[in-house]
């Protein structure tokens, strides 16, 4: 039982009261999952619950909601107080009464939480004719009325739209306004801007914010973006391996953090300062292009329209050993340039020179010596690897294809996998049997194993929490140190740019905007759209590392987001 296991503190303004909860898993021998843990949220307050994956954020979340996956996970013990009502003794029915009315949950991803084949108006109007008595004309009203309240544009438009034609950030905004519809005291968000760029972040955090002034909501956020949490947070409780390890306000836990864990995860939290700028080891150019274009062409067989221009005009050099960073809000044409020159899709201009040779208008039978040349690790590892295949089958497959022994292929990946900083027995497992960080380690592997000269990494960092994506940073800085392996690394994630990259190309709409090296364009950026980027940094004004705001600091909190 951890320090942390006493009731929480509850007063008359708590919204919610989470007392000694303990969660385990079904079965002969049930493993415990939260063990003992107490929170509190007060009326109008942020609290924010971090930690790393497998902490039991989600848990804790799904816990309060009456969501336990049935068959999988059960509440022991402890209570879970939603202004006084315990959730845990809650009839099935009156748990369908209290979500939406006296609580909601915000999901991570909208496409996996919106229903495809239904309009944005039809998926509000069926959260109100389960909880709420309303006439049609009711419900079409706040149906508007809380569209416009997320500050949707084309409010009738968004309600005849499909989730699939929105953006990434409108999507999260109608997940807000089902959330939001009835008006809750609680709102639980559950990582609700990992997967956004940092302007729409900004934008997300602001409407929370906005709203919760307006409606006098609490909200519990989870999340382990401690720019985030800096920016938003009243409270905060840190959780590791089902425990609450510490907790208090949100200035002594960024000034003052009194656990060693805690005191991790703020000095794992890359800097925005850029770092010092590398001496090129080798004036080899290993991956160039000229006036890159990348148009979707639009409209029939029989009537065309202009396309929709994704990419224009770009132009990168990228030496042996160097890291060149492409960085922009979403939809800036970041992915298309990434997928051009693997030649995943085929470029509508320009060239892409590999090693010197212009592999751009290769056919496909052309290109296949090239291809191991040059290689991808992807955002999400669970999506990339195949969960059939054994770890060493996945990190052969490659070079057995490229003609390399069984017997050889396999004695490399075990050489690989150590590199990676995994066992070498790792490789008769599956990748189910690994961890997130593990996993991308295990996808890092198998790009090597066809010995690239390019590793070209999209979002490669971005899922994961903050420890990890530090361990895998030095893992790859110090790969491109031992075999230098020029990096095309693409993020939304400026503090992860600063530190990774030699040089940065800025994208907006398409078009570079802004390139050269990272200290220049990050530390002193010419142009106004890199400046709004920098500024809509979450955390912009909080050292970590060190536990101390920057210069320009409002007190402690980002002044980007009002308080």
């Amino acid at each position: 039982m951890n320090d942390h296991a006493h009731p929480a503190a509850a007063s008359s303004g708590d919204v919610l009261v989470v007392e000694n909860l303990v969660v385990t898993t079904r079965g002969r021998q049930p493993a415990p999952i939260l063990d003992g843990i107490s929170l509190r949220v007060g009326a109008g307050e942020t609290v924010c619950l971090v930690g790393e994956s497998g902490s039991g954020k989600s848990v804790t979340s799904l816990a309060t909601m009456g969501l336990l996956p049935k068959g999988a996970l059960t509440a022991r013990s402890g209570r879970i107080l939603v202004e006084g009502e315990d959730v845990l003794t809650a009839s099935p029915a009156r748990l369908r009464q209290l979500r939406a009315t006296r609580m909601s949950m915000i999901f991570q991803e909208p496409m996996t939480a919106l229903n495809p084949v239904m309009t944005v108006e039809s998926q509000l109007e069926e959260v109100l004719s389960a909880h709420a008595s309303m006439s049609t004309a009711d419900r079409r009203t706040r149906i508007r009325d809380i569209l416009s309240l997320v500050h949707l544009p084309d409010v009738e438009r968004m309600c005849r739209s499909y989730p699939h034609q929105l953006s990434g950030g409108q999507r999260q905004r109608v997940m807000i306004a089902m959330a939001l519809v009835l008006e809750p005291r609680l709102l639980i968000a559950d990582e609700p801007t990992t997967a956004l760029d940092v302007t729409t972040q900004k934008q997300i955090l602001k409407l929370i914010r906005e709203i919760q002034e307006r409606l006098g909501t609490s909200v519990l956020f989870i999340t382990h973006d401690m720019g985030v949490v800096a920016d938003i947070a009243d409270r905060v409780y840190v959780m590791r391996a089902g425990e609450i390890v510490e907790s208090g306000p949100i200035e002594a836990i960024l000034t003052a953090p009194t656990k060693p864990y805690t005191r991790n995860l703020l000095t794992a939290v890359p800097a925005l300062r850029p770092r010092d700028a590398r001496p090129a080891a080798s004036r080899e150019i290993v991956l160039e292009t000229s006036e890159l274009g990348m148009t979707y062409s639009q409209g029939s067989l029989f009537r065309k329209r202009e396309g929709t221009v994704a990419a224009k005009d770009v132009n990168l050099i990228l030496g042996r050993g160097r890291t060149l960073g492409i960085v922009g809000e979403s939809g800036s044409g970041k992915s298309t340039v990434a997928r051009c020159v693997m030649r995943l899709i085929e470029p509508t201009a320009g060239t892409i020179r590999l090693r010197g040779s212009d592999i751009s208008g290769l056919s496909r039978r052309a290109l296949r010596p090239w291809r191991k040349r040059i290689q991808m690790i992807f955002q999400d590892p669970n999506r990339s690897l195949n969960p059939r295949l054994t770890v060493g089958d996945s990190i052969t497959e490659g070079p057995i294809n490229y003609g390399t022994s069984p017997r050889e292929a396999r004695e490399q990946a075990k050489t690989l996998l150590e590199l990676v900083g995994l066992p070498k027995d790792a490789i008769d497992r599956h990748p189910h049997q690994f961890s997130g960080g593990q996993r991308q380690r295990i996808a890092i592997a198998r790009a090597l194993a066809m010995e690239p000269d390019v590793l070209v990494a999209d979002e490669a960092v971005s899922a994961l929490d903050v420890s990890v994506q530090a361990q895998v940073l030095d893992l790859l800085d110090d790969i491109q140190a031992r075999l230098g392996v020029a990096l095309l690394f693409i993020t939304h994630d400026l503090r992860v740019a600063a530190q990774i990259c030699d040089e940065v190309v800025v994208m907006q709409r398409g078009r570079v905007v802004e390139y050269g090296p990272t200290a220049e364009v990050l530390g002193n950026p010419r142009e106004a759209y890199t400046r709004e980027l920098i500024d809509a940094a979450p955390g912009r004004y909080w050292d970590f590392p060190n536990f101390c705001p920057l210069p320009g600091a409002a007190g402690f909190r980002d002044t980007t987001v009002p308080a």
